[in-house]
């Protein structure tokens, strides 16, 4: 069974992002079908097509890859200066479809360049009609709106399950219930993963009965809510025996009479982090102490939360996206070294694929199941969501964020000109772009072909 839920967890993930591309296309299709544009394509995929209909002037279709997606405008790039102004290329919004189309124009053996081949090549003849349909001739304004309709949509989808997670399933907080009581107590330079030898002092928490499962309701008296109130309590109270009110997980509530012993543990920040000195080794307090940790649990936030978990998400995914340069470097040198993957790097659609099969393969634990198993596959969606939002957003071809930069360079242009008394420069040539575009194809290839190399030989797993 858990080979058979590893392959439903890949699978949902697959439908996820074939939808959020869908999605993201349609951001791209409606307002340029709003503002007239004539759109002869939309398409989910890449590779040959699976399936197709028309409907109207447009072929709605699925092809076989769904990892990419477009929509087909005519008149994207306008006609060179003296050309048949009839005669436009009908160019797709699609980053992949881009990249095959730099690519071959590229190796084309014409001895014109990329700019030429972008408007001689794959030429549609406009229809009676058609002459004041085409991407070019729109106002700055539209043309931003169409083309940042498609990173919008994925802020949208992103917006919408993160407001589910955050009001329906709840965000990880570490609450009064015990995951886990330690058997003897281990010196603070001890790692993780030591084990109790027979040498070694029972833990207070151990002895006096306490168990995983444990809700603690109430310390020394005083009742308490938080983690932070129980765990300031243990690590001030030194050694006198206190009694704590517990509640177990048959809803039994219980006095435990407890004894800490005063030792010394690792210093925690306010987050519950280790903290280091210079020399990288962690700082010790000699404070009270019981051995026991605390579980996370999804507790249900009201909508206000949302913006601030939506804002920490577009700050991390912004930072990774900054930074991926830098990333590559270190993904190329654990794909073919001994280095280790950072687990905060960047990972390809394998790796999201892997991440997703381990959710929804995972065995039941004591504060993980369907609930939180749920919650982290919808997350998984959503993170994809915001990534493809502030990647989109990039100001360089084939991304959306060059045809908006394209677009407001247009009107500068045009701003500066009426200001100067000038004739108006039309639109901007957005074909003279295309070498860079190429070359920014030829990068995103090869970031992917790697990534998804790495998330073969050397992946990153959750939990480590």
């Amino acid at each position: 069974m858990t080979a058979v839920y590893y392959a439903l967890g890949v699978l949902f993930v697959a439908l996820g992002v074939a939808v959020s591309i869908a999605l993201h296309e349609i951001g791209h299709l409606l307002p340029a079908k709003r503002f007239g544009v004539k759109v002869t394509q939309y398409m989910v995929g890449f590779g040959p097509t699976l399936w197709s209909r028309q409907r109207g002037e447009t072929e709605y279709g699925l092809k076989w890859v769904p990892l990419g997606g477009y929509i087909r405008m005519i008149g994207m790039f306008p006609p060179k200066p003296g050309e048949d102004p009839r005669f436009v290329r009908a160019t797709s919004t699609g980053r992949l479809g881009l990249m095959v189309d730099t690519a071959v124009e590229a190796r084309s053996k014409n001895k014109v360049g990329l700019a030429e081949q972008a408007r001689r090549q794959s030429m549609d003849e406009i229809r009676p009609g058609d002459e004041d349909r085409v991407f070019y001739k729109l106002s700055v304004p539209r043309k931003v709106v169409i083309m940042l309709g498609g990173p919008m949509m994925n802020l949208l989808i992103a917006t919408v399950l993160l407001t589910v997670i955050v009001t329906g399933f709840g965000t990880a907080q570490t609450t009064t219930r015990l995951s886990s009581v330690s058997q003897c107590v281990l010196p603070a330079s001890a790692p993780a993963t030591a084990a109790c030898s027979p040498t070694d002092p029972a833990a207070p928490a151990a002895a006096a009965g306490l168990r995983p499962g444990d809700v603690v309701t109430a310390y020394d008296g005083r009742p308490v809510t938080s983690w932070d109130q129980v765990r300031a309590a243990i690590r001030s109270g030194g050694g006198a025996p206190v009694v704590l009110v517990v509640r177990g997980a048959d809803g039994a509530t219980r006095d435990v009479t407890v004894a800490p012993i005063v030792t010394d543990r690792p210093r925690v920040d306010a987050q519950g982090v280790v903290v280091t000195g210079a020399d990288g080794k962690p700082l010790t307090d000699r404070v009270g102490f019981l051995g026991v940790s605390p579980s996370s649990e999804l507790v249900p936030q009201s909508a206000t939360a949302v913006p601030g978990v939506l804002w920490t998400g577009l700050k991390a995914t912004a930072g990774v996206v900054l930074r991926i340069p830098q990333k590559m470097v270190g993904v190329a040198q654990a794909a073919f070294g001994s280095g280790p993957r950072d687990p905060n790097g960047p990972v390809s659609v394998v790796g999201v694929g892997r991440f997703a099969g381990e959710v929804a393969s995972a065995q039941a634990q004591q504060g993980y199941g369907n609930r939180e198993r749920a919650a982290d596959l919808l997350s998984l969606i959503a993170s994809l969501n915001l990534a493809l939002f502030v990647f989109n957003l990039i100001p360089l071809l084939p991304l959306d964020g060059g045809h908006v930069a394209g677009a407001l360079w247009e009107g500068l242009r045009r701003t500066l000109a009426r200001l100067r008394h000038r004739a108006d420069p039309g639109p901007a040539d957005v074909a003279r772009l295309l070498p860079v575009a190429y070359v920014v194809s030829s990068a995103l290839i090869v970031m992917s072909v790697l990534l998804i190399y790495a998330d073969i030989v050397k992946p990153i797993r959750l939990g480590g």
